[in-house]
């Protein structure tokens, strides 16, 4: 029998990754632009005022990783937008940002694919407010 090919192995490497995930839940629902979903999470989860990782998750149809984007967010109007870094081409963007209850609670963001720009804007909820 060849471990790799078991489905007792898949089974329990799937169980594995599963307990490491944790509470990983998204800090706010998905949204859609043409064929692509947009998905948010933040580190930690839930968010809690302060500075905190934001990762932009974008997929196809499908669900391919899309990797074609420059993202740039902010988290109050008067702020000036700051380009998200692309992690490899796994259709995953991060950055840090000031998340506050009030104003700083809403995460702005600026995609732009090709010569389209179209603006987001994903309410999230902080521990404690």
């Amino acid at each position: 029998m060849q471990i790799g090919k078991s489905p007792v192995a898949y089974l329990l490497i799937a169980i594995f990754l599963a307990s490491c995930s944790g509470d990983i839940a998204p800090a706010s629902p998905p949204q859609h632009w043409k064929d692509v979903e947009i998905h948010i999470e933040t580190r930690p989860t839930p968010p809690s005022p302060g500075v905190v990782e934001i990762l932009i998750i974008v997929t196809g149809p499908h669900g391919e990783p899309v990797h074609d984007l420059i993202i740039s967010m902010r988290t109050a109007d008067g702020d000036p937008w700051v380009q998200a870094i692309q992690d490899g081409h796994i259709g995953v963007y991060r950055r840090a940002a000031k998340l506050a209850t009030g104003e700083r609670s809403v995460l702005q963001l600026q995609i732009q694919r090709g010569e389209e720009l179209k603006l987001f804007r994903f309410p999230l909820k902080l521990i404690g407010s």
